[in-house]
């Protein structure tokens, strides 16, 4: 299993609207950058990742499952993008911060602090078990 990490606006997706989705789960699509979209190719269904409202909030909120993997994404009228499907896991009970992240040594080389810009992103097993732990989960998923 791999880990990643999904970047949203919260006023464009939000977490709350993720979870009103359900089992059925949301096409990740609209996504415009080559290494992101590798990124989703690399996906498998299964995988999990973190949640993340950027802007504003710049926290992780969630936990989602990719439940489809990468197809032609529609809204692409180039045919050059893709997406995959993630459905909502779970709540992170206690948000992480972009500046809990930097104030970890321990994760001082996440994609998150090195290249914040980068919509989706891989996560590290390490990392993912320590972002968890931070969140307040009792077991990472």
């Amino acid at each position: 299993m791999a880990y990643w990490l999904f970047k949203s606006e919260r006023d464009t997706w939000s977490w709350d609207e993720q979870k009103k989705k359900g089992k059925k789960g949301e096409p990740w699509n609209g996504v415009r950058n080559y290494q992101a979209n590798n990124n989703m190719k690399a996906m498998k269904k299964g995988d999990l990742g973190f949640f993340y409202h950027s802007n504003d909030d710049r926290c992780v909120v969630g936990i989602v499952r990719v439940i489809g993997e990468h197809r032609p994404d529609p809204t692409d009228e180039k045919g050059k993008f893709g997406l995959v499907v993630i459905e909502a896991v779970e709540d992170m009970p206690k948000p992480v911060t972009l500046a809990d992240v930097k104030a970890e040594p321990a994760l001082s080389e996440m994609v998150l602090v090195k290249n914040s810009r980068l919509s989706v992103q891989p996560v590290t097993a390490e990392e993912w078990k320590l972002v968890c732990k931070m969140g307040g989960l009792k077991k990472a998923p």
